[in-house]
């Protein structure tokens, strides 16, 4: 992959000089993806390496130095100590990050979301329009379950991906957006959501021996009709059968904003005996996740494996911890895309998969403006591993 990779990106010119800008609550995540882009910019062997479009092309680092520092009111601004003209820079936020904190009025603030987007639009117009490209690499994307309008409401993620356009954002990726028409509202701009499917596997099969990757042994389920797509894909490329919950709500009420869920109903084969993968897009509170599983073990399904891009784990972990206790979920599975907590990290029915290597592949390969098509299908990398695992390879 990597030899294949490196090989087609060396016949292109580079955009312009590569600069990553890591927002402070995704610095973990932005060193990581540094490491590898420097590690093939060092090995990678051209023959234009000396030429003046690969001026700064080899570098110790390609992160830039930038902070949003804040005043005690809670004001703040963008600051980038080193210039960024004619650069093609990658601007990384994570807007789940809740462990930051500023003083407020002598209080300590922990970092809303909100707090993140603005510091994001803070750097960009610090920038000031000398760069030559940006693209924002926002993994869970800003307001993205209020994507559409069912009543007299905003429509805050349109407006976003507005406002990021129209400050200079040429192009947008994300993972896994809850709702990826919400595009639409940018129909002239680049907008990725990529899906984490190979991660995801290969995550399982190396902390997991003796599964059986076939229908008679193993079953994907949607928890419910909006992650059908995620559920059809896993499925299809597993080769492998697909069950599906949908919610019975109580339209008579409403709770928290909400319809109550009544109960969880399922459509789909006999799940007894079989090695269940549940993938869905995040696990906020994880009620609904945990209810699959419990009902899942009541039709006597064998193994529970949770799969989400983001682990958002709202509530605390207690639940979950319950719920391995009692037998009903074996591993949850979530990405480093977003803040893990230490206690997360510690518990011993979670896998976490980096998907650090991946972002440096993206962003390395669209600094050369060369196709990212063949990475957001990962069909063939999919196949692969599986045929590993299967001969003990893996």
């Amino acid at each position: 992959m990597q030899a294949r990779e490196e090989k087609r990106n060396l016949e292109t010119i580079p955009v312009g000089s590569l600069g990553v800008i890591p927002l402070e609550g995704c610095r973990k995540l932005g060193h990581k993806i540094d490491y590898y882009l420097v590690k093939w910019r060092t090995e990678r062997e051209s023959e234009h390496k000396g030429s003046l479009a690969f001026a700064g092309y080899q570098r110790d680092s390609y992160l830039l130095n930038a902070r949003v520092p804040r005043f005690a009111s809670g004001e703040a601004k963008g600051m980038i100590s080193e210039s960024v003209r004619g650069n093609d820079l990658y601007i990384l936020v994570d807007v789940c990050n809740y462990s930051l904190t500023y003083p407020l009025y002598g209080h300590e603030n922990h970092m809303s979301p909100d707090d993140h987007y603005q510091d994001l639009k803070r750097i960009i117009a610090a920038i000031g329009g000398k760069a030559r490209r940006i693209t924002v690499i926002m993994p869970f994307l800003y307001e993205s379950r209020q994507h559409k309008r069912t009543a007299r409401e905003s429509l805050d993620c349109a407006i976003a991906l507005q406002e990021l356009v129209h400050m200079g954002v040429d192009n947008i990726i994300t993972f896994d957006a809850h709702d990826a028409r919400v595009q639409n509202a940018i129909p002239l701009h680049g907008f990725e959501t990529v899906q984490p499917t190979y991660q995801f596997i290969k995550g399982l099969l190396r902390n997991e021996r003796n599964l059986q990757l076939d229908a008679g042994h193993m079953m994907v389920i949607s928890p419910d009709e909006g992650g059908m797509s995620r559920a059809i894909y896993i499925a299809n490329v597993l080769g492998l059968d697909m069950g599906m919950f949908y919610k019975r709500r109580d339209y008579t009420q409403v709770i928290n904003g909400r319809n109550p869920i009544v109960a969880h109903e399922f459509l789909g084969t006999s799940v007894e005996g079989k090695d269940m993968i549940i993938i869905d897009d995040m696990i906020s509170s994880g009620d609904s996740v945990l209810e699959v599983a419990a009902a899942l073990k009541e039709r006597k399904a064998n193994k529970i494996f949770i799969c989400a891009t983001f682990g958002l784990f709202t509530n605390g972990l207690d639940r979950f911890d319950q719920a391995y206790k009692n037998g009903y979920i074996d591993k949850v599975l979530t990405t480093n895309l977003i803040y893990q907590s230490p206690e997360l990290l510690e518990r011993e029915w979670y896998i976490n998969c980096d998907m650090s290597k991946y972002i440096a592949y993206i962003i390395d390969t669209l600094n050369h403006d060369t196709s990212i098509s063949d990475l957001l299908n990962p069909n063939e990398r999919i196949q692969r591993v599986v045929s590993k695992y299967k001969t003990g390879d893996l």
